[in-house]
């Protein structure tokens, strides 16, 4: 989602700007891996950048951008583009990257016991779902992921037991973490249901997966990115689903063929 671009000037006590620290840099590189054309991409803008200033949700969060420029700290915030974590015997610290807007980058790394990052730190397990291609497990918990073919270089991967989603690029290697109540109200809205009690309700979409085809889960994708427009999908591209007649003759006719 784009934002408007505002120029504002820093609010924390800390000198700015200032170059990344080492452990910050690398933590933030092994959520952008490499290999992808997409997180490569943002890889290589994090090289020019410093941190210009503390980000609205404090500590831990920063804002990244190119020399000179002034950080936009009360824009809406981006969406997800990169995530993961590192564990260690006493914490573990989150790392979030957002979709660069106005050449600037919201970046987080927080610890769920609030510390700051230590230059060494006793690793017991990292994970980041930019590394998740289809069929796979979930990198963070190793479950099932139910996957939903949206076209032929797009998958929606969700994942019941983390109340996770995220879209799969196949084009350019990256997973979109998608937030669950926008796309949920599209779900309902595609199925016509009214009820409060089911369609006000965001977390019952994991707890009742097997409810919905791929199909409405598809079409649920296509009209929430037709609002929030995280992708490029072309209708001519979307998957249809055969059935009835239509796949019996093509099973037939395959058959004569072989």
């Amino acid at each position: 989602m784009m934002s408007l671009c505002l120029e504002q000037s820093d609010t924390s006590a800390e000198t700015y700007p200032r170059p990344l620290r080492a452990k910050e840099r690398e933590m933030l590189e092994f959520v952008l891996p490499a290999e992808s054309p997409g997180y490569n991409d943002y890889r290589r803008r994090i090289a020019t950048m410093v941190v210009l200033a503390e980000g609205r949700r404090g500590k831990g969060n920063f804002v990244l951008g190119k020399p000179g420029d002034r950080a936009d700290i009360t824009s809406p915030l981006p969406s997800v583009v990169a995530y993961g974590a590192v564990e260690t015997t006493l914490e573990t610290f989150t790392i979030t990257v957002r979709e660069v807007v106005c050449d600037q980058i919201d970046a987080e790394i927080v610890s769920n016991r609030g510390e700051e990052i230590p230059d060494h730190i006793p690793e017991t397990r990292r994970w980041t779902y930019s590394t998740w291609r289809p069929g796979m497990l979930s990198p963070a918990t190793q479950s099932p992921v139910r996957e939903v073919k949206i076209n032929k270089s797009l998958v929606l991967a969700i994942v019941a037991q983390e109340k996770r989603l995220w879209l799969f690029d196949g084009e350019l290697l990256m997973n979109h973490l998608i937030p669950i109540t926008n796309y949920y109200n599209e779900l309902m809205f595609h199925k016509h249901i009214r009820d409060p009690q089911v369609a006000l309700k965001s977390g019952l979409l994991f707890d009742q997966i097997h409810r919905y085809s791929d199909g409405d889960l598809r079409a649920a994708f296509v009209a929430y990115n037709s609002l929030k427009r995280r992708v490029k999908v072309k209708a001519e591209e979307t998957v249809v689903e055969e059935k009835g007649l239509g796949i019996l003759i093509k099973k037939y006719f395959t058959k004569k063929v072989l």
